[in-house]
C-alpha cells in the first residue's frame, strides 16, 4: 500500500511529497510525543467527496494535544479546510487522511519545552485496511501476549504516536503465528481492544463492547452504537473475558481504518458458523452507507468537498 500523494500540507502551506521532510534530531522521532488521528474520505453518490465525522477526529486531535501539553499552532477550522483542501489538491475523492502534530528539532532529552510544534495533513489511497476478503469473509484474530496499556500507566482518549508501538508488536506477532489481526487483553485479563480497532461480541442477539475504561474510545465504535440503537438493539459497554469471544455467535471489530470488519474465528475457534452473522452484515451495510450520505440521520456527519 502506497502513501504517496502529489501534496502534503505543512505548517499551514502545501509543499510536494518529496520535500515533506523533517530533521534526523526530530524530538518526536525520539521520544514518541506527538498527536495523531486517522480519518477517511468516501466518493458519494454525486461524485463528490465527502469525510465522515472530520471534525470529530479533529475535536480528538485537539483533546489528545492538549492532554500531551502540546499546543496546535492553528485553530481547529484551519485544520478542518486543509484536509479537504489536502483532498481536492490531490485530487482523491476516496481516501485516508492522517493530521500529525509533531515537536521539531532544537533542544533533546526528556524536558525538552521549547521545541517548535509541526503540523501536518497528509492524503493517500487506502482500501479495506484488513483485506476485501475479511471485509466479506471475516477474519481471523488471536489474542496477543501484549496486553493493553494500562489505563495507570498512559492517557487512554490521547491519540498519542508513541503507543501504537505495543500495537505494532502485537500485530506482529498475530501475523507471524498466522492470524489477520490481534485482540489485546488489559492488565487485569479482560478483553480490550484490536490493535487499532475496537471489538463488538454478540450471543443469543445481545451485544456487548468492553467499556472505555481502559480503551481508546474509537469515533466508529460510537458510530455503530448509534446505529444499533436505532436498529431497536441496545449495546452493553461491559467487562467480558477472551472466553466471551469463543462462544460468540458474532464478532466484529470497528475502527476508521478497519470499518466494520467480522471476525470468522479467534485463536482458532469459530465464530458461529465460520462466515459474518446477520447483526454483524445489516451493522455492515448501514455504515457502509452512511459514509456515502445514504443515511438521512447521518448526513450531517459529512463534510462535503
Amino acid at each position: 500500500m502506497s502513501v504517496r500523494s502529489d501534496w502534503i500540507w505543512m505548517d499551514g502551506k502545501f509543499v510536494p511529497y518529496d520535500e515533506a521532510n523533517i530533521h534526523v534530531l526530530t524530538h518526536t522521532l525520539h521520544y514518541g510525543l506527538g498527536v495523531f488521528e486517522g480519518i477517511r474520505a468516501y466518493q458519494q453518490d454525486d461524485g463528490g467527496g465527502g469525510v465522515f465525522r472530520l471534525k470529530e477526529h479533529l475535536m480528538r486531535l485537539y483533546d489528545s494535544a492538549k492532554m500531551c501539553r502540546i499546543d496546535i499552532p492553528f485553530e481547529l477550522d484551519v485544520l478542518h479546510e486543509a484536509c479537504l483542501e489536502t483532498l481536492r489538491r490531490n485530487n482523491l475523492v476516496e481516501a485516508y487522511i492522517r493530521p500529525l502534530v509533531w515537536l521539531g528539532e532544537g533542544q533533546m532529552g526528556l524536558g525538552a519545552r521549547n521545541n517548535q510544534v509541526h503540523v501536518a495533513v497528509a492524503v493517500w489511497p487506502w482500501g479495506a485496511y484488513l483485506g476485501e476478503e475479511g471485509m466479506t469473509k471475516g477474519i481471523s484474530v488471536g489474542t496477543s501476549s501484549f496486553a493493553r496499556h494500562s489505563v495507570a500507566s498512559v492517557l487512554q482518549r490521547a491519540k498519542v504516536v508513541g503507543h501504537y508501538v505495543n500495537s505494532i508488536l502485537a500485530r506482529y506477532e498475530a501475523n507471524d503465528n498466522g492470524f489477520d489481526e490481534a485482540i489485546m487483553l488489559d492488565a487485569t485479563g479482560f478483553v480490550a481492544e484490536g490493535t487499532g480497532e475496537n471489538v463488538f461480541v454478540i450471543k443469543d442477539g445481545v451485544v456487548k463492547t468492553p467499556s472505555v475504561t481502559n480503551i481508546l474510545a474509537g469515533i466508529t465504535r460510537r458510530t455503530v452504537i448509534e446505529i444499533l440503537n436505532r436498529q431497536g438493539v441496545d449495546v452493553q459497554e461491559t467487562l467480558f473475558g477472551r472466553d466471551a469471544l469463543y462462544v460468540a455467535h458474532e464478532v466484529f471489530l470497528t475502527g476508521t481504518a478497519a470499518e466494520v470488519t467480522p471476525v470468522r474465528a479467534v485463536d482458532r475457534r469459530a465464530i458461529g458458523g465460520g462466515e459474518p452473522g446477520p447483526i454483524t452484515r445489516k451493522v455492515q451495510a448501514t455504515y457502509q452507507d452512511a459514509l456515502r450520505g445514504r443515511v438521512d440521520w447521518a448526513k450531517h456527519y459529512i463534510a462535503r468537498y
